[in-house]
């Protein structure tokens, strides 16, 4: 197979790269189609960034705006972090307190692997056409021909972000991974307000991107809790990779990621 053809946009704050490999790499329908990838993404940022004072999600957080009065879109977003709030008992929350206790809306945690997997269908429409479409690290992967290869994505390791710790073969699926190499300390768990201890990354795989980031984000919250929570998990695999370098992968790799 020809080498894919390959794309990168700043949207969101963070790359978004998109990889199409078959009868639309490169040619004008596969690049239109990456161009509405982008426009989703801009569209998205708009209404959902916590860094824009005009957005819909800040305006909610100041009352400007109410509930009610917001789209569709923010209303399925924040039920899907209700949903993760309860099955994470709490530690996934789309409300954060500030160093000064006050409670701010923030679900930037389910934004980005939500709006990347909905932006990846006008990937997923190209006929005959595999794609890689990533945002931020996490990808969403589609291959169209049963006999076409899988998309190889490696998993950094967290000490050394220039090796990696294991590859995934990845048909249809996702992959996600949560942890402090690239940001810092930017996730907490939200029942205490705490960075984890012990765990260096998480690294899910998933059907969607939605839930991989989110059960990624969710399980490093939880420290060194987070394997056995993610182990109950169904139709999930991956790995966790501990501070101390220590590697454990977690049930079995779902049919339509193999």
């Amino acid at each position: 197979m020809s080498t894919p053809w390959r794309a990168v946009a700043q949207v969101m704050g963070l790359p978004v790269s998109v990889a199409l490999r078959g009868r639309h790499a490169g040619d004008r329908t596969g690049q239109d189609a990456w161009a509405a990838v982008v426009a989703e993404l801009r569209e998205v940022d708009r209404v959902f960034s916590t860094y824009r004072a005009d957005s819909v999600v800040s305006r909610l957080d100041s009352g400007e705006l109410t509930l009610a009065e917001a789209p569709r879109e923010v209303h399925e977003v924040l039920a899907l972090g209700e949903q993760a709030r309860v099955e994470s008992a709490g530690a996934f929350d789309v409300r954060r307190r500030t160093a000064t206790r006050t409670l701010r809306l923030d679900p930037s945690g389910v934004v980005k692997g939500w709006a990347v997997q909905r932006a990846s269908a006008h990937l997923t429409a190209l006929p005959d056409t595999d794609f890689c479409l990533g945002g931020g690290g996490d990808l969403a992967a589609h291959v169209a021909d049963p006999g076409d290869p899988a998309w190889q994505v490696g998993i950094e390791d967290p000490r050394d972000p220039s090796r990696l710790v294991a590859r995934v073969p990845l048909r249809r699926g996702a992959v996600a991974t949560s942890g402090s190499a690239h940001r810092g300390a930017h996730v907490v768990d939200a029942r205490t307000g705490r960075a984890p201890v012990g765990v260096a990354s998480v690294t899910v795989v998933a059907g969607d991107l939605t839930w991989a980031d989110i059960d990624a984000t969710a399980a490093y919250a939880m420290g060194l809790d987070g394997l056995d929570w993610l182990r109950a998990r169904p139709g999930r695999c991956g790995l966790v990779v501990l501070d101390d370098g220590t590697t454990h992968a977690f049930a079995v790799r779902p049919p339509e990621a193999a």
